[in-house]
This record gives C-alpha cells, sequence and structure tokens, in this order.
C-alpha cells in the first residue's frame, strides 16, 4: 500500500470524485513525445549540418547537448517558475518555445547562430518536461497515477527513437533545413492540439498552496540525486554501445546502429512495466533493488571478454532497467512529496538531477575507458548502482512508513 500524499485546494479532491481524462493524458504524453523528437533531432542529420555550416564534431557535439545543459543548470528554478505560472499554460509557452527556436534553428547560417537557438530549445524543452508530469499526476486518479507516470518515463526514448528512424530518411529527402522545419510544424500542431485539450480549471493555472521550502523537499532531492546516479551509470552504457561493437567486437557502423536502437527500446518496455507491476502491487523496494542486476549485466557489457551475443544481452538488461528505475522515480515521486500541489517542482528537479547525469555520463565513461580501457567502466558503474539502490531502498522505506502511519489513523 502507498500512502496518498496531501492535496491542496478543493479542486485537487474532486478529481477523486471522476474518472482519469485518457485523452487529455495521452496528448500530454505525446506532447512531450514531440519536445523529445525536437532534443533528438539533430542526431540523423548532423553530419549534413556540420558540412553545411563548417561544423567542428566539438561544435557539432555543443549543439547536440545544449538542451540537456540548460535542463542540469535551470531544472529547479524552473520547476518554481512553472508553478507560478500554471503547469497548462507553461506547457502551452513551453511548445511556442520549442516552435520559435526550431524555425529559428533552420535559419541558421552559423555555429553561434544554431547554439542560441538551441539554448532557446532547451528552456521550451524543459518547461514542457516539467509541465507534462505536473498536469499528468494532477489529472489522473490516484490508481491511475503509477501506470501514467511510468507511461510517461518513456517520452525520451520514444522521442528520441521516431526522431532517429525518420530524420534519417526525412533529412535526405528534405533537407536537414527542411527536417527542421518538419519538427517545428509538427510541434505547432501539438501546440494547438495540447491547447484545446487541457481543461479550464485550476490545472492550467497557477497554484494556490504553500511554496515547498528545503525541508518539505528532502525525500524528493534523495529520490532525484539517486535518479541522477542511474541515469549517470546506464545511460552511457546505450550512447557508448556502437563505439564498443565496432573497436571491440568488429561490428560494422550500420550493424552497430542497428542492434544500439533496438537496445534503446527495451528501456520503454521497463517503464511500460512499472506501471503494471504498480498496479498489482508489487512493492517499490522490489522495484528499487531490481537495479541490482545492472552489475553483471555491465560486466557482461565490459568485463567479460566474451563474445557478441554476451554483450548485446548485458546492453538489454541495463536499457530496460533504466527504464524501470526511471518510471519508478516518476511513480514515486508522488508519495515522496509532502503534498501533490509540490509536483511541479518535484518534476523541476527530477528534470535538472537527470539533466546533469546525461550530461555527465558519457564523458565520464569515455575518460576512464579512454585511460584504463572498457573493464575499468565495470567499478564506476558499480559503485554508482549500489548507492543508487540504497537511496531508492530509504526513499521506499519512507514510502511504507508514511502508509502504515495513514492505515493507523484511519
Amino acid at each position: 500500500m502507498t500512502p496518498q500524499p496531501t492535496v491542496g485546494g478543493s479542486e485537487w479532491s474532486e478529481a477523486h470524485a471522476r474518472r482519469s481524462p485518457w485523452p487529455t493524458i495521452i496528448v500530454i504524453y505525446l506532447a512531450g513525445v514531440v519536445a523529445a523528437m525536437s532534443y533528438g533531432k539533430f542526431a540523423a542529420v548532423g553530419p549534413s549540418m556540420a558540412d553545411e555550416l563548417g561544423l567542428s564534431l566539438s561544435q557539432l557535439g555543443w549543439v547536440i547537448s545544449a538542451v540537456v545543459g540548460v535542463g542540469a543548470v535551470a531544472g529547479l528554478p524552473a520547476g518554481y517558475l512553472v508553478r507560478r505560472s500554471g503547469a497548462g499554460r507553461s506547457l502551452v509557452a513551453g511548445l511556442a518555445l520549442l516552435v520559435a527556436a526550431s524555425a529559428l534553428s533552420a535559419a541558421a547560417g552559423s555555429f553561434a547562430w544554431l547554439l542560441a537557438a538551441r539554448v532557446a530549445e532547451g528552456v521550451g524543452y524543459l518547461v514542457v518536461t516539467i509541465a507534462c508530469p505536473a498536469l499528468i499526476l494532477h489529472l489522473a486518479e490516484e490508481r491511475d497515477r503509477g501506470v501514467a507516470l511510468s507511461a510517461w518515463a518513456t517520452f525520451v526514448p520514444v522521442g528520441i527513437g521516431v526522431s532517429t528512424l525518420v530524420g534519417g530518411a526525412a533529412g535526405e529527402a528534405l533537407g536537414w533545413r527542411g527536417w527542421v522545419l518538419t519538427i517545428a510544424g509538427l510541434t505547432l500542431l501539438m501546440t494547438v492540439a495540447v491547447r484545446v485539450r487541457l481543461p479550464r480549471t485550476s490545472a492550467s493555472g497557477a497554484v494556490a498552496g504553500p511554496v515547498p521550502g528545503v525541508r518539505a523537499l528532502a525525500w524528493p532531492a534523495l529520490l532525484t540525486v539517486c535518479f541522477c546516479l542511474m541515469v549517470l551509470v546506464t545511460m552511457p552504457v546505450v550512447v557508448l554501445l556502437p563505439t564498443l561493437l565496432i573497436d571491440e567486437h568488429a561490428s560494422s557502423a550500420g550493424a552497430a546502429g542497428a542492434l544500439t536502437s533496438v537496445i534503446s527500446f527495451a528501456g520503454v518496455l521497463g517503464g511500460l512495466s512499472v506501471g503494471v507491476l504498480l498496479r498489482r502491487a508489487v512493492p517499490l523496494a522490489v522495484l528499487a533493488v531490481s537495479g541490482l542486476v545492472v552489475v553483471p549485466a555491465a560486466w557482461l557489457v565490459y568485463g567479460a571478454g566474451g563474445p557478441l551475443a554476451a554483450a548485446v544481452t548485458g546492453a538489454g538488461i541495463v536499457s530496460l532497467e533504466n527504464g524501470v528505475l526511471g518510471a519508478f522515480a516518476f511513480a514515486t515521486l508522488p508519495f515522496a512529496l509532502e503534498r501533490l500541489d509540490h509536483a511541479d517542482v518535484g518534476t523541476g528537479m527530477v528534470a535538472q538531477m537527470g539533466s546533469v547525469g546525461a550530461l555527465l555520463g558519457p564523458p565520464l565513461f569515455g575518460l576512464v575507458a579512454g585511460a584504463s580501457g572498457f573493464g575499468a567502466v565495470v567499478p564506476v558503474i558499480a559503485a554508482g548502482m549500489l548507492v543508487s539502490v540504497g537511496g531508492l531502498l530509504l526513499v521506499s522505506r519512507n514510502v511504507a512508513r508514511r502508509s502504515r502511519g495513514l492505515s493507523a489513523d484511519g
């Protein structure tokens, strides 16, 4: 059993008298997917863009990572901003900013112009990734929140996967600028859909409850730090997998890319499975402990010196657990918060710490592997996962303790 967080305002109480508005929740989810497509839109067309604009590999890397960099710096402040403006209004504004920034990047003629547009895009992306889960948490009934938030946790791999899959063909047919404008048009359509579907209630307006202070955010902070560690040591396994397959297993670039794409979608299955397991009352602690399988899986990838099948299997397990623990973080957040109307600030923390992990993980792995070989990465993954799982178990115990307290009061 999980505790029901304190809600703020009569509107939150009234939400329990109605069924979850799944069509609206799906539209909000798709808004996140489209935002993730915008985030990953240069993955497939980066070489042609770099050739036309004369970008170095380093400059191309900055263009790609600028979006994550904004989240790593401004996630928590953006959460407070979304709280002040309202999640619904913020979502529409964030999508509109993505449209404008994509249009500007399509017209870029230099690195500075393109980087400035990507920074603006990063602001819009950050606002979207904070506002969407806050809205989903508010709109979904308590019995549906685990499923809804677990599904939300898949928006990044789905969005990037679709963008990578479609972007190559679209880039060849339309050029990189045409592909970027296509993403801008799709985002504009999503902006209109969100504006039409969002209810005209306090869900779209500013939150009226007390602003969460440091003490109120202690447990969410522990949850998000553990999330950061998990992202830091698992995401690079998939990101750097093509390099490993080519260098250590003599795979072709095409085969390595195809295998990595398939493996990345295992994270989607992992995220969706969490919602199902929570519906079946699987304890949070069990989901947290499952993260330990990353350690032997990482050994299969980097330390076993075995065949290609072993490395691919290990990477698939790591990707699956990345999805499981990412969904765990989102699904557990409502119970780590003191009040549900702290959701916007809480999701801002998740966005910031996830971005920090995504930003630091690949260069850290590259540094370790470059200095000592791929096998040296295994102890780094083991240490990160042990600390992360330990923290998640503390969060799970606190949730269970609150649950027993509410049961006793009832």
